[in-house]
């Protein structure tokens, strides 16, 4: 089927069935940051066993990662994605049962949330890596602002929705309806079709880590991204607990804290807008000038500002987090051979979320210590700071938005593509 310029990657038909499902994952997405957090605290008060179900989450996903990168270069990158969407979508269904019956322990939250995280592992590298094969080279950008703009949409939707739902019925329903969004994202992956790949020669799963990380230390500009995403991720995991603490205790319930999610939702809109239409020559340049607003969320509830400002505060931090996530996620696919992307983006993820588990746990230690208000103000000011390096690296200030020797004038090819080789994100 032609290619309809007008609509970019949606005139695609393979990224169409693709975007379909995530339209409707997205926002369970949205949903479960909200909801998950006031399950724990309806079931427990207590900050250390919120921080101990978000890193049952976040320690396997991390964990595995670099199994999930080897197995997104290794196997079809569709059956990956269909494989970890049917996982979750069975783990939260079990959860949502346990809570509509009045059954759920802080324990089972951990050990589905582990599995959850072990399914996510392998989701977010082929997912990367599937991308450019599903629309053309000329349409890679615009498929990633499409994807980008419609997830933060998910995030504005979501937690909108878990509002409602914590309100009316509580969080039993959302739960089940996120299980529901993984059903309808694993159909449109069902129909999907993906051209093969020639697959490379199968060595130890060592050796195929080696190259990756090869690959990954021999681009500056990545491991510079990569090692500033781990600290700040650590700290807005702290984030992450201390803030449902804060609106559940001060701000009178759930309500602030899911509207200062849809906010930084709505500004991811906003961003990944932005990102569908701006060309810059050195995307990395631009796309971490706009990431520092990301600091704004902890800087806003530290400084105990009313609501209104706290929503506005997170809006702007949506925005600048869109932009650079989608500028970023196109270079490694415009830069990286498509033939080891998945082991690199493995690597990108496994980096930056690395240090988030440690964030939890030690969110509630930190409040004890230091208070809540000065843990927040460590939180932004200590991602302010470290987003600034990103921007003092030569390499990322230095990054061209084509690869030497692509064709820049209409297409998005990567340049450095192994030859024999088919497409795949």
């Amino acid at each position: 089927m032609p290619v309809r310029p007008h609509l970019g990657a949606l005139g695609e038909k393979q990224f169409r069935l693709l975007y379909a499902g995530q339209v409707v994952s997205v926002v369970g997405d949205g949903l479960l940051g909200v909801t998950l957090a006031f399950a724990v605290l309806g079931i427990s008060d207590s900050a250390s066993d919120l921080g101990l179900v978000l890193a049952a989450k976040s320690v396997p996903m991390v964990a595995f990662l670099l199994v999930g990168g080897v197995l997104a270069d290794r196997l079809p990158r569709r059956a990956v994605l269909l494989g970890s969407d049917s996982v979750r979508a069975g783990v939260q269904a079990f959860l949502a049962v346990l809570l509509l019956t009045g059954h759920a322990q802080i324990w089972h939250l951990v050990v589905l949330q582990a599995v959850y995280g072990l399914a996510t592992a392998a989701f977010y590298p082929a997912w990367t890596a599937l991308m450019p094969a599903v629309v053309s080279p000329k349409n890679l950008q615009s498929a990633n602002g499409w994807y980008a703009m419609t997830r933060a949409a998910g995030m504005v939707a979501g937690p909108v929705l878990a509002g409602i739902l914590l309100v009316t019925v509580g969080p039993g329903w959302a739960i089940a309806i996120d299980a529901g969004t993984f059903a309808v994202s694993a159909f449109f992956l069902a129909l999907m079709r993906v051209p093969s790949r020639i697959p490379a020669p199968r060595r130890a799963f060592l050796a195929e880590l080696r190259e990756g990380w090869s690959e990954f230390i021999r681009r500056t500009w990545v491991w510079a991204v990569v090692a500033a995403s781990c600290v700040v991720s650590g700290l807005f995991s702290i984030y992450a607990v201390l803030g449902p603490l804060v609106s559940a205790r001060e701000l009178g319930g759930p309500g602030p804290w899911a509207a200062m999610a849809a906010a930084s939702g709505a500004g991811a809109v906003v961003g990944g807008a932005i990102a569908l239409r701006v060309r810059p020559e050195r995307p990395l340049l631009v796309g971490s000038a706009t990431c520092l607003a990301f600091s704004l969320g902890p800087l806003a509830l530290a400084a105990e500002l009313p609501v209104p400002l706290l929503v506005a505060a997170s809006f702007l931090a949506g925005v600048g987090l869109l932009i650079f996530n989608t500028l970023y996620e196109t270079m490694l696919q415009r830069h990286v051979p498509a033939d080891r992307l998945g082991r690199v983006t493995s690597y990108d993820w496994f980096g930056s979320l690395a240090a988030a588990p440690l964030g939890f746990a030690l969110a509630a230690p930190l409040a004890d210590r230091v208070g809540v208000q000065a843990a927040l103000w460590i939180v932004g000011l200590g991602a302010l700071a470290v987003l600034g390096t990103i921007i003092a690296n030569p390499s990322v200030r230095a990054l061209r938005a084509f690869p030497d020797g692509a064709d820049h004038a209409g297409s998005d090819s990567h340049g450095t593509l192994p030859a024999g080789s088919v497409r795949e994100p």
